[in-house]
């Protein structure tokens, strides 16, 4: 019988995903990380940071979201979580 195995992935890859993501975007709009820092105010340092290992604050997150015109996008961020229980449907109308 196979077993199947579903591993959630870990912090660091989701937000290695994220910072995969928004490079991708970046590149293709043909903007390098000087203009985004600048645009964003974000330092350069914290971009080639977040862009190769995903660490970054919440906040310089957004700035750079926003200089890339996806703050959009960042405000949907669990906008649409489902409910896992029938309790937390409860809970939400109290």
């Amino acid at each position: 019988m196979n077993d199947f195995i579903f591993l959630k992935k870990t912090p660091y890859e989701i937000d290695k995903s994220i910072a995969e993501r928004i490079r991708g975007i970046r590149k293709r709009r043909k903007i390098t990380q000087k203009t985004l820092s600048e645009r964003s105010g974000v330092s350069l340092g914290s971009i080639k940071r977040f862009e190769s290992s995903g660490e970054i604050s919440l906040i310089s997150l957004t700035k750079i979201a926003m200089a890339l015109d996806l703050e959009d996008q960042l405000e949907q961020l669990f906008a649409q979580a489902p409910f896992l229980s029938i309790e937390e449907i409860i809970n939400d109308k109290s």
